[in-house]
């Protein structure tokens, strides 16, 4: 195995077929498969099924990507520091819950360290998909929440995929609402408040569990429910529909502006909210920059 097969599978992963890498890395395209096929042969697993429009990384393929992508950015890093070698293209990705703390650190990420070219990706994504990007180095962080209800569930799931939770901070429980809501004028509100308003969830896909929930009391009935995918389309719900999700209660009104208001919910609960990394695969240099920077932006939370 060679540094030059390593660089051939990432391009080629990027590219999505053989022709279009071969191109990118100006190398005969069957040059370029033989390496590759060596290369799978040696380690004994299949890394890109074929198909009839290009190429796909298999599973195992997937988890030999984020290995790759390890090494090649350590090297750039010695070459860069006793051979004074030009940096390449810097990458990152993290996989996240819909915080806006998460998007704040990779904001500050990207305008401190992220220099001439980059590729970062910030993925706001369901909670299981984020785990498996951890899990097969798609993403060297991943940033969720554990509670009561859901912690010895994501514990084992997380022990089973070789990852680590790591503490950031404990939330109490608060609901996003309109600023023009009448729930905005309460010093805080209960379940009983809440019973008349749309309650709006992010949905989970095909792993919609309740431990997968991204709001506690998941369980609990309510009358008019709304399942969302992205954050834009729940606050624009809440301020048309006036209604409420349940939620640590950090938001930044820099990133979303002043019309989402967060009151405490009078419940018995809390939501531990921290980051994962691979256990046996540390977080690169960006992957540890964003960390610290998370810690930044949570080191005086503590609603």
């Amino acid at each position: 195995m060679t540094l030059q097969q390593l660089k051939y599978v990432v391009a080629t992963a990027e590219a999505g077929t053989m022709s279009k890498a071969a191109a990118q890395l100006y190398i005969a395209q069957p040059s370029l498969t033989a390496a590759i096929k060596a290369l799978e042969e040696e380690l004994g697993i299949t890394i890109f099924k074929r198909t009839n429009k290009g190429v796909l990384l298999s599973s195992e393929g997937e988890e030999f990507l984020g290995y790759a992508r390890q090494v090649i950015e350590q090297t750039d890093l010695i070459e860069a520091r006793y051979f004074k070698a030009p940096h390449t293209k810097r990458q990152f990705c993290v996989s996240t819950q819909h915080y806006s703390f998460a998007v704040e650190a990779f904001v500050a990420l990207l305008k401190r360290f992220g220099g001439g070219a980059y590729h970062f990706c910030i993925r706001e994504t369901e909670t299981y998909a984020l785990i498996e990007d951890v899990a097969t180095l798609k993403s060297e962080v991943g940033v969720l929440y554990l509670n009561k209800f859901n912690e010895q569930v994501l514990r084992k799931t997380l022990a089973e995929k070789e990852l680590t939770f790591h503490h950031l901070f404990t939330a109490k429980p608060h609901v996003f609402v309109s600023a023009a809501s009448p729930l905005a004028q309460k010093d805080a509100v209960t379940l009983e408040d809440l019973a008349p308003y749309p309650r709006l969830s992010y949905e989970q896909g095909d792993h919609n569990a309740f431990y997968f929930s991204e709001e506690i009391l998941s369980t609990l009935d309510s009358q008019k429910d709304i399942l969302v995918s992205d954050r834009a389309t729940l606050f624009n719900l809440l301020i048309g529909l006036n209604g409420y999700t349940i939620c640590s209660g950090v938001i930044n009104e820099e990133l979303n502006g002043a019309n989402i208001a967060a009151v405490p919910l009078l419940v018995d609960d809390a939501m531990e909210i921290g980051y994962i990394t691979h256990s046996k695969v540390g977080p690169g240099r960006f992957g540890r920059l964003y960390i610290e920077l998370l810690k930044h932006y949570t080191s005086e939370t503590n609603l």
